[in-house]
């Protein structure tokens, strides 16, 4: 399928690509997050990627309308469609409401996004508030002939939608092959075939989150969500869709499907995807046990860390290497980040010093076009740091007098290196506030270790003069099973 999404120097000339408006105007999709967890350096990747497309769109006139959603039921364990709802789990476990474990971590997750400095989306659906859509994208899918009701639930019919479509076109498979790799059905199944996949599922008696339909009380399947949420909101043909590489095969294939089945046609134009995030080689997830949070990283509370890390570093590390490309995690590749971020801003810092001449031998329109072709060739935001550093040796050379700029392209590289590095790329400069703020942060988050620790000895009079003395400095503490959460009133 040749409709990946590629820029190679076309995007910012060539506008027909997107709908001829003016200004043009792109949809733009992006899968968020299955709230059930605290949001990890994969999270970040697929979020900072994302948002360095709709920052740059924006930033060469675009009209962007950014949805990306958040899955807060019918994600099962293992991504398959029988097993324990995760959020279910979560709620079961820690003896909470389903919607209270949604909300919990949809704020810490907006609280992490925050830190990281992506921008909000322009919408943010959640599965649950969308339920009508998506069982009326069912009903056309099953009036369509691609879907078959059984014992309440309603699954996707791949083969037969196969006979006229090619189920696996976006990641190059043949269900021939996905077949011979599948375990035939152990005579139990619902399903008509393995491949199939559900739309609707019936729900137990045990099942909290459940809507009523004609199929009887159930919930949606994972994959029917981010059709119907995208659709509504962009239209049945939108400009890009994606998430990480992860998502591409079976959760965008299958939307694919569902598309084509319930609209007659795809709806989305290029599929964009991130790759994955490694750790000692191994893709870095929940279900793998080897993830790092981003609370984690910010206050170097894990045993893989070294020390705490910024979360402007966390963001240049990620922006360093290409997002198609698979990024290894490391202590060293983090401080490395942390470095060359604080010559970038002290390149910044050294512009304002820098006294305008008569002469000029700066083209710092050349660097303007170094910058952008950087950004047209996919996003290419490794090359955009290249030329950026590049451009810092310059401004060394102008204070150190081996170079002359005149006053107006002096105001034009101060432009420039606000644009890029602040508006397209999404750095802040750490000023003092957020340093404080992060201190007071970390120094919090030690004294409820030390709280932890009396409570694990069963020092009870400890941990309360502990929690007392917090809540007397207007700090308020909430217990839970792992640990404690904590809020400045």
């Amino acid at each position: 399928m040749n409709n990946q999404f590629q820029i190679y120097n076309t995007l910012h000339r060539k506008k027909e690509l997107f709908e001829p408006l003016n200004p043009p105007f792109v949809g733009l999709y992006s899968c968020g997050p299955t709230v059930y967890g605290d949001a990890h350096l994969g999270h970040a990747r697929q979020a900072i990627t994302f948002d360095i497309l709709f920052r740059y769109l924006t930033f060469i006139d675009y009209k962007v309308r950014y949805v990306r959603n958040i899955t807060d039921v019918g994600h099962l364990e293992n991504d398959a469609d029988d097993g324990e709802d995760k959020i279910l789990k979560k709620a079961r476990i820690e003896e909470l409401e389903p919607m209270e474990v949604v909300q919990r971590y949809t704020n810490d997750y907006h609280r992490n996004m925050r830190q990281l400095n992506v921008l909000d989306p322009s919408i943010e659906p959640r599965a649950s508030g969308h339920i009508i859509e998506q069982q009326e994208l069912i009903r056309k899918i099953m009036s369509a002939g691609f879907a078959y009701e059984v014992n309440g639930s309603v699954y996707f019919d791949v083969l037969k939608y196969n006979e006229s479509h090619h189920y696996g076109k976006l990641s190059g498979r043949k269900v021939e092959d996905l077949l011979s790799n599948t375990r035939e059905l152990d005579g139990q199944s619902e399903k008509k075939a393995p491949l199939d996949f559900a739309l609707w599922k019936k729900a137990d008696p045990s099942h909290i989150m459940r809507w009523s339909s004609e199929w009887g009380d159930g919930y949606p399947g994972w994959h029917l969500e981010c059709s119907a949420m995208s659709t509504k909101y962009l239209g049945d043909k939108f400009d890009i869709h994606g998430g990480g590489m992860d998502l591409l095969f079976p959760h965008h294939e299958c939307e694919i499907a569902q598309n084509v089945a319930g609209y007659g046609r795809e709806a989305v134009k290029y599929w964009m995807h991130n790759n994955m995030i490694t750790i000692n080689g191994q893709k870095m997830g929940r279900s793998l046990g080897n993830f790092i949070t981003l609370d984690e990283l910010f206050s170097g509370n894990h045993e893989n860390l070294e020390m705490a890390y910024h979360p402007m570093t966390i963001r240049f590390f990620i922006l360093q290497a290409h997002y198609r490309s698979t990024l290894d995690f490391s202590n060293e590749a983090l401080q490395s980040s942390e470095k060359g971020l604080q010559r970038l801003f002290a390149a910044v810092a050294l512009i304002e010093k820098l006294i305008p001449t008569e002469k000029d031998s700066v083209q710092v329109d050349d660097l303007h076009a170094k910058y952008i072709a950087a950004m047209d060739d996919d996003l290419n935001t490794p090359i955009l740091i290249a030329h950026l550093f590049e451009g810092a040796k310059t401004i060394n050379s102008i204070y150190n007098g081996k170079l002359f700029i005149d006053k107006s392209n002096l105001e034009k590289l101060k432009k420039l290196y606000s644009d890029f590095i602040f508006d397209v790329l999404g750095m802040q400069s750490p000023d003092e506030e957020a340093v404080s703020d992060s201190m007071t942060g970390d120094l919090i988050e030690s004294i409820l270790q030390i709280r932890q620790s009396a409570k694990d000895r069963k020092d009870w009079n400890t941990a309360d003069e502990v929690r007392n003395a917090l809540q007397s400095l207007g700090i308020s503490i909430k217990d839970r099973k792992d640990g404690a959460d904590w809020e400045i009133d």
